[in-house]
């Protein structure tokens, strides 16, 4: 009775992560497909905040769940071998990712006599051997190509903070603000193109910030407020409505006063480096969602919240087909104009693939070889022997 008193209980899943994860790969196919009209609607146009912020938090999150039990039970030596593991797993998928986006490119000029390839990958033709050294070391990231390394990189960083936990609770909090301040005061970066010397477009450094929030929250380490309380909401929404005219496109382009405001409080590497704005932004909007939805927690598994939770449950998978999907539905795009009815049937088929994808992981995920073989169905008495003997004889086939 004892071993099993200390036997670790496993956490109920909590469906709003694997919901908003959801959500999160269809706004980043969105983003991500060239020159789509429904881009400017995304949630990114309306604050200062974007799907990136909502990706790497729910990352953190899960990576409490998926990872910081390891360190509990197993130790800080397993719980690192855990997530090296986990790093591996995630640097090939870059890896494929790219060489895949390569080949898709290679196959679009060869069979329409495009250019794809030295229009997405230009530094592949001038100068390959850098290029090919830099795709496996990460020091060149081509476009919308970089956050999966950013995660890398953040990844390698838990095990210094369940270690830092170790020595004091504060310690990964001081961590985490520390490495922040030195990206705004210093500008470190990895290298992210060894032609032009920029640095990578998602600064690790500073975005692994808003990741362990999510961590913190994860592991219990970090308070939450009390959902649905009044004052805060009231502050969150009023926080989101004076953003709202610095960031809407509609504002923007007809009240030169908006975007002068924005340009004096934004720099330019707002999103490399996290701008202090856009986690406020994302953390004010978090609570005000999260509060909403309250009441309705328990049904967010039903209908179209099922689906998205499905999606959200295979985010990996589902983020390199929205990737992929992505180039091929934008070459699809420019080969056959960029009507609107066009657009909205290629976003609404990538949302059905990214779905297609999900469903077909998970059917994998579920392993359904290992379980036991189905009993046959007994044969009737009286049956007909020819049709019972063609099917003896099919399945001995």
């Amino acid at each position: 009775m004892a071993a099993l008193a200390s036997a670790p209980v496993k956490r109920p899943r909590d469906e709003r992560l694997d919901f908003f994860r959801g959500v999160t790969m269809l706004i980043i196919f969105v983003a991500h497909l060239p020159e789509n009209s429904w881009n400017a609607w995304i949630p990114a146009r309306f604050g200062f905040s974007s799907g990136a912020e909502l990706f790497v938090f729910c990352s953190g999150i899960a990576s409490a769940l998926a990872f910081g039990g390891v360190f509990v039970r197993r130790g800080l030596a397993i719980g690192s071998a855990r997530i090296a593991y986990r790093i591996w797993q995630v640097y090939w998928a870059q890896v494929a990712l790219v060489l895949g986006l390569i080949a898709l490119a290679a196959a679009l000029d060869r069979i329409f006599g495009l250019a794809e390839i030295a229009r997405q990958f230009a530094p592949l033709l001038s100068d390959p051997e850098q290029a090919l050294f830099g795709l496996v070391t990460l020091t060149w990231q081509p476009d919308y190509l970089d956050i999966l390394p950013m995660y890398l990189v953040i990844l390698a960083l838990v095990p210094v903070m369940m270690l830092a936990r170790r020595l004091h609770a504060a310690l990964p909090f001081l961590i985490a603000v520390a490495l922040y301040a030195m990206i705004w005061a210093t500008g470190f970066n990895l290298s992210g193109n060894p032609w032009n010397g920029a640095g990578w477009f998602l600064n690790p450094f500073a975005w692994q910030f808003i990741f362990f929030i999510g961590f913190f929250i994860g592991m219990g380490w970090l308070p939450l407020p009390r959902l649905g309380d009044r004052r805060l909401m009231l502050a969150a929404a009023s926080f989101l409505l004076l953003s709202l005219p610095l960031s809407f496109w509609g504002i923007l382009e007809h009240w030169p006063f908006a975007q002068a405001v924005r340009d004096l409080l934004i720099p330019a590497s707002e999103k490399t480096d996290l701008h202090i704005l856009r986690v406020l932004h994302f953390l004010a909007l978090a609570y005000l969602v999260l509060s909403l939805i309250e009441p309705w927690r328990d049904r967010l598994d039903r209908g179209l919240g099922h689906l998205l939770i499905l999606i959200g449950r295979q985010s990996l998978a589902c983020f390199l087909a929205s990737v992929v999907l992505a180039r091929l539905l934008g070459t699809i795009a420019d080969m056959a104009g960029r009507g609107e009815l066009l657009v909205a049937l290629l976003n609404l088929a990538g949302f059905a693939l990214i779905l297609a994808t999900a469903l077909v992981v998970g059917w994998f995920k579920s392993a359904p070889w290992s379980g036991p073989a189905p009993k046959p169905v007994p044969e009737q008495r009286g049956a007909p022997v020819g049709p019972a003997l063609t099917t003896r004889v099919r399945e001995a086939s």
